[in-house]
């Protein structure tokens, strides 16, 4: 098309886009005008919506993902503005058109014979005995990586077993502490005066008595995971999305489990629904005996 090549001199002597950035767009422009081609088209000023959301479609159906389709109605829709603009063309067709959305990736979790596997060593130093209690406790309580570190202990009821945790959007939520984590967090308690005093108000500190900063748990959690010979990465939120999997898939009460973690919105909350179906439709093809493919 003599339009587009003149869009691409456009975009390289007026807009000045590099050669790898101009490249994309005639790649994609080039797909355009292929389905213009295929479809008898004489060419891009005459085209109507209904011509783009077919090559999208086709284009889904080929197994191209939502960022790549993204892309090549991005390249259309300029292309379209600048035929406007030079008054070849009346309208963008491409206007209006959305690609597929990306489907929601399901969080990671752990099995629970794999948090098993993390939590239970007995710890010595009291080094130890704090990265297991922060490790307990992000697993019995669902919290954020930031809700952990910044914990106070005025937050903590230990008579009910209760912890007052102020998350997004500066809303306060109890959450309980099981009786591992609480466990945990009174042996720490006896030995943090060896890292500060208690006029750090904050739980869990370093070495140098200063609250602990997020990417030393990161980092501790990470030491833990090899040392305990678990195979895949594990990081905070990672016990998080076990603690809220493992949660709904005992209870089934979704409502709970958004209370305890803070979610705002259920949709949030319901990725882990999916997860469950997962483990549920595992079990329904290894017991059932008409699941089993041949």
């Amino acid at each position: 098309m003599e339009s587009q090549q003149a869009y691409l001199d456009y975009l390289e002597n007026e807009r000045g886009l590099s050669p790898r950035t101009r490249k994309a767009y005639k790649r994609d422009l080039d797909l355009f005008a292929g389905d213009l081609d295929r479809l008898d088209h004489s060419g891009p000023e005459a085209i109507s919506e209904h011509v783009v959301r077919g090559l999208i479609a086709r284009l889904h159906r080929q197994g191209l993902g939502p960022r790549s389709i993204n892309r090549v109605l991005s390249a259309i829709r300029g292309f379209y503005r600048w035929l406007m603009r030079e008054g070849l063309a009346e309208h963008n067709p491409a206007a209006a058109v959305k690609a597929p959305r990306a489907p929601k990736k399901l969080p990671k979790t752990l099995d629970a014979d794999a948090v098993s596997r993390l939590l239970d060593f007995e710890p010595v130093t009291p080094l130890e005995i704090r990265d297991k209690a922060m490790m307990e406790l992000f697993y019995s309580s669902g919290l954020r990586l930031s809700e952990l570190a910044a914990l106070r202990w005025d937050q903590m009821d230990t008579r009910a077993g209760l912890i007052r945790v102020t998350g997004k959007g500066n809303k306060t939520r109890m959450v309980p502490v099981g009786s591992f984590a609480a466990k945990a967090l009174e042996n720490w308690r006896k030995v943090r005066g060896n890292f500060a005093g208690f006029e750090e108000p904050c739980i869990f500190v370093s070495q140098r008595g200063t609250p602990i900063s997020e990417r030393t748990i990161q980092s501790r959690i990470r030491h833990w995971a090899r040392k305990q010979g678990i195979p895949q990465q594990v990081y905070p939120h990672l016990l998080r999305h076990s603690f809220a999997s493992h949660m709904l898939e005992s209870s089934g009460d979704l409502r709970a489990v958004q209370e305890l973690l803070g979610h705002a919105d259920i949709s949030t909350t319901q990725v882990y629904t999916h997860l469950d179906f997962q483990h549920l439709a595992k079990v329904y093809d290894k017991a059932h005996p008409r699941a089993k493919k041949k």
